[in-house]
């Protein structure tokens, strides 16, 4: 079989993705009255979201059920198939659920609805048929605008699954905004891995008591090297009497200066108003200032304008790379 060339190979790769973005543009545009009723079902559920779904549509009710888990919903996956063999018991009143069925005909499909009407539990539903046993049950009926599958052929589930796991982003995060549900939210039901230690406050990484590089702003430079020395953070805060935060001498202003001599205060070091960070922020806003502004460690402090004072420094090389 002649697979083409590898330009015939790049284009249909390309069409067919500018294919799939057209559908989402069409299920943009059809969104709806019903779309805001998903999105009140949902808010005013007391008890969880149940997403279920069979074969490709399964696939996609795992993920979405994952996302809105991840963004503060309680959510669950039921299996269509395994619903009636006795998972239906997981579904309760106060529950919300979320069926996915192209056709909306699925055989599995009658029980798992009779069961959650008798239950009190209303349905939305994400599917391709308005006028199907699914579409005609759900208060909330998505349906995805009619456009061909995707392919040789259009045989394999492709332009469907990809409309109705955006559709599930979608409702996921107009969700998300509406509960006010925030990063520092989100990094709580993340606490692994470099995406957990980004979403962790900065007072997590902060150095602090012992090793809180300070000096006061008559102390001599030399005095200033042996504090940096001593707490090897690359940096020193000058503080004023009361303790406040005056300004930061780091080793780059000590190399600029050195000739200037080691006699000079620490004032006529330092750097006035210096980037600092409040304990509560997050890591990630740190790695932020760290990258806009090239400087690699920033001063933690609380109060207010006039009465600023170090509690913490947290240095580039406390915070996590990558995702």
């Amino acid at each position: 079989m002649d697979a083409g060339s590898p330009k015939d190979v790049l284009e249909f790769g390309r069409e067919i993705l500018h294919d799939e973005a057209r559908a989402l543009d069409a299920l943009a545009d059809s969104l709806g009255a019903d779309f805001t009723r998903a999105v009140e079902l949902i808010l005013g559920a007391s008890g969880k979201l149940i997403v279920g779904g069979l074969g490709k549509s399964g696939h996609v009710g795992r993920k979405i059920a994952a996302t809105f888990a991840s963004t503060g919903t309680t959510a669950t996956f039921l299996h269509l198939a395994e619903a009636i063999h006795g998972d239906l018991g997981i579904a309760a009143k106060g529950d919300v659920a979320i069926l996915i069925s192209l056709s909306g005909k699925t055989a599995e499909l009658e029980p798992v609805i009779d069961h959650l009407q008798a239950v009190g539990i209303p349905i939305i539903a994400i599917t391709g048929n308005s006028n199907s046993p699914l579409g005609q049950a759900a208060e909330a009926p998505l349906v995805l605008p009619h456009w061909p599958e995707v392919g040789p052929e259009s045989v394999a589930p492709t332009t469907s699954t990809t409309m109705s796991l955006a559709l599930g982003d979608a409702l996921a995060m107009t969700v998300m905004r509406q509960k006010g549900f925030t990063r520092t939210d989100f990094g709580r039901l993340h606490p692994g891995g470099a995406l957990g230690a980004r979403l962790k406050p900065v007072r997590r990484l902060m150095h602090s008591g012992d090793q809180l590089p300070l000096i006061g702003e008559n102390n001599s430079m030399h005095e200033a090297v042996v504090e940096m020395s001593e707490k090897r953070l690359g940096v020193v805060g000058v503080t004023d009497e009361r303790g406040r935060l005056l300004g930061v001498i780091t080793d780059g202003d000590l190399r600029r200066n050195i000739e200037r001599g080691l006699d000079r205060t620490a004032r006529e070091f330092m750097t006035s108003d210096p980037k600092t960070i409040g304990p509560d922020a997050l890591v990630a806003d740190a790695i932020a200032l760290f990258d806009e502004y090239k400087i690699t460690s920033l001063f933690v402090v609380e109060g207010e304008e006039e009465d600023v004072r170090p509690i913490g420094v947290v240095h580039i090389h406390d915070c996590p790379s990558g995702r």
